[in-house]
């Protein structure tokens, strides 16, 4: 395959930064998109190339050789199916569902198919992500402290419980994610919100902020923290405790501390938006096999972050699966 020739579903700022990146490969010309706003499909179709579609099944009808799902996490399901069915290889934005029956049915019919996925994690794509698990190989993890300290997005979706699955699930997701990477699987969870949605926020139904304590299959323990009350950005990130090693990760890089002193390797953010589209599309050209969260792996991401949300709605602790037939299919966590 010379030019990987990619289909668009949805046209809002996740689409566009996709778009922008893929655009500049010189192996990737944008097919088109489509929208159920069909005046952003054009927006987006006129800035970066390409045709507007009416629906997904136009779309598909076109012959893309991959598809990019980048639609709110409530309209995933019907959209992704439809991609599945059509045996086109997906890349589809995290969170993958908001419910996990919707995430476990389509990852078996990925299974079941074969078919090439990537999720955007992007975060594996850091190279302080590698770094740290250079410095932890031969130490074991003790203690991980995770937080996502945030405003709510201004996208009216966002604050709705059944269209986001909230903070826990559509933000806090990245450094779940990494806390799987840097310290392994997660056994139970016991979490608790506030019961209150952000101030001022029309239709939220969110817990404005979540604490969860997290059991490790290792023996380690960690924290999570998810608020979305302020008006910035304030903190996202882990912390991570091994013997004689202390570790702070975040977006832009990594702050390690040791006997020998303390020192600070930054990190590019952007560079690893780009790698994660780089590698799918070497992925669906056939050239490379760097896909670092299949849908699969990104299943396991899933359900921990629906675990951590379940048990602070009900106040229980919820109990993850860990065996074999929980991580058959999944892929190795990738190296970064």
């Amino acid at each position: 395959m010379r030019t990987c020739r990619v289909g668009l579903v949805g046209a809002g700022g996740v689409a566009a930064r996709h778009a922008r990146v893929l655009t500049g490969f010189d192996d990737v010309e944008l097919l088109g998109v489509t929208d159920v706003t069909a005046s952003a499909a054009a927006d987006l179709a006129a800035a970066y190339g390409g045709r507007t579609f009416a629906d997904v099944a136009d779309l598909l009808a076109a012959g893309p050789d991959a598809v990019y799902v980048c639609v709110p996490p409530f309209a995933h399901g019907p959209v992704v199916e439809a991609v599945v069915d059509a045996g086109v290889p997906m890349f589809v934005e995290k969170p993958v569902a908001v419910d996990l029956d919707t995430a476990e049915r389509i990852a078996d019919l990925v299974r079941r198919r074969g078919l090439l996925t990537a999720v955007g994690h992007h975060w594996r794509y850091l190279h302080v992500v590698q770094r740290a698990r250079d410095l932890l190989a031969g130490r074991p993890v003790r203690m991980v402290n995770g937080a996502w300290l945030d405003r709510v997005p201004p996208v009216p979706w966002w604050p709705r419980r059944d269209r986001s699955g909230g903070p826990v699930v559509e933000q806090a997701a990245h450094v779940l994610d990494l806390v799987r990477v840097l310290a392994g699987e997660v056994a139970e969870v016991t979490a608790y919100g506030d019961g209150a949605p952000p101030a001022a926020v029309d239709g939220a139904d969110i817990d404005a902020v979540t604490a969860a304590t997290l059991r490790f299959t290792s023996g380690a323990v960690g924290t999570l923290a998810a608020a979305c009350v302020l008006t910035w950005k304030h903190r996202a990130g882990l912390e991570i405790l091994a013997d004689g090693l202390a570790l702070s990760l975040a977006e832009d890089g990594l702050l390690v501390r040791d006997a020998t002193g303390e020192r600070y390797l930054p990190a590019e953010p952007d560079g690893a938006r780009v790698a994660v589209d780089r590698a799918f599309v070497d992925a669906v050209r056939g050239v490379g096999d760097d896909v670092r969260v299949p849908y699969a792996e990104a299943l396991r991401t899933q359900r921990l972050a629906l675990a951590v949300a379940e048990s602070a709605r009900t106040g229980r602790g919820v109990s993850l699966p860990t065996g074999p037939a929980a991580l058959a299919g999944a892929g190795p966590v990738g190296d970064a």
